[in-house]
């Protein structure tokens, strides 16, 4: 069964060069800064390399992030940060707000924005398999695993990175609360998509499957909730989809829901269920033509 997302653009930097010339002395330290030049540039190169894979990604990351410790923590492994935290100016452009960058004089910025970027990247690459024809177990399984990725690093970025940052997210931008909260529900509730879509192959119970479409409904009605503040010019596009799949899994769960009641020979209130089920599926159908219909404003 394959599946459709709604996927945000990539974020864009501006190079770092990495060379401060009278403070890094020394071919070690010389060394260190040239690996971080060319880990960064492979890891920004692998975002849009439609050959890499999860291993690739972790691997890049790996080698990238783990330099970069060096510019937050002090290497004496002291609760103290590093004395070139604040040495480096990055650049970041936004998923929703477009071109206009933002910049923090902040290794952990640097850190919160590529990391914000591999999720997206496995966001991505679960919706390039999931899109594909016949998609096999195997494939299904890498799907749920990479969402579930995402929505971890999303998730630790938002508890244990932004909060340090010395500037706070700007409102609206990729790093404020309500835009993290939004990316890690979208990927619970599209991990749930496979876990539904296997369920119904393997012809699960007719109430299970109801249950597990209810939950990914409210799901995605939790995520909208989420951008409901937020300027509508760039989040219409997004709540749109989240609004669709919310009346796509209601009109499932009614749906199923309406089996179960007729397997009890409850065919009045199975009737209404399907009734009920129509009426979703309807919207659903309609948002559908809204959302092609909806552009994303650029700045």
């Amino acid at each position: 069964m394959t599946h459709w997302f709604h996927r945000n653009p990539l974020k864009a930097t501006a190079p770092v060069s990495f060379n401060y010339y009278g403070v890094v002395t020394g071919p070690a330290a010389s060394k260190i800064c040239s690996d971080l030049r060319s880990s960064r540039a492979r890891l920004l190169g692998l975002f849009t390399d439609l050959s890499c894979n999860p291993e690739m990604m972790k691997n890049a990351a790996d080698s990238y992030f783990s330099l970069l410790q060096g510019f937050i923590n002090s290497l004496d492994e002291s609760t103290q940060e590093s004395k070139l935290r604040y040495i480096q100016n990055f650049k970041w452009t936004d998923t929703l707000q477009g071109q206009v960058p933002s910049a923090q004089q902040d290794a952990v910025f640097e850190l919160i924005s590529m990391g914000f970027n591999v999720a997206l990247w496995y966001t991505k690459y679960a919706s390039r398999l999931a899109g594909k024809e016949n998609i096999t177990e195997d494939e299904a399984k890498e799907v749920h695993r990479s969402l579930k990725i995402a929505a971890g690093i999303f998730k630790h970025l938002k508890e244990s990175h932004i909060p340090k940052l010395i500037t706070p997210a700007e409102k609206g931008r990729d790093l404020e609360a309500r835009l993290i909260e939004a990316y890690i529900i979208q990927c619970q509730a599209e991990a749930q998509e496979v876990t539904i879509a296997r369920a119904i192959e393997l012809k699960h119970a007719p109430g299970l499957i109801a249950a597990l479409a209810y939950e990914t409904a409210n799901f995605y009605q939790k995520a909208d909730h989420a951008l409901s503040s937020l300027e509508p010019a760039y989040s219409a596009k997004w709540r749109k989809y989240l609004h669709l799949k919310m009346c796509f899994y209601t009109a499932y769960a009614y749906c199923y829901h309406g089996q179960t009641l007729l397997a009890s020979d409850k065919c009045g209130e199975a009737i209404r269920s399907l009734q009920e089920a129509e009426k979703f599926y309807a919207k659903a159908e309609a948002l559908c033509k809204e959302y092609g219909e909806t552009k994303k404003k650029k700045k």
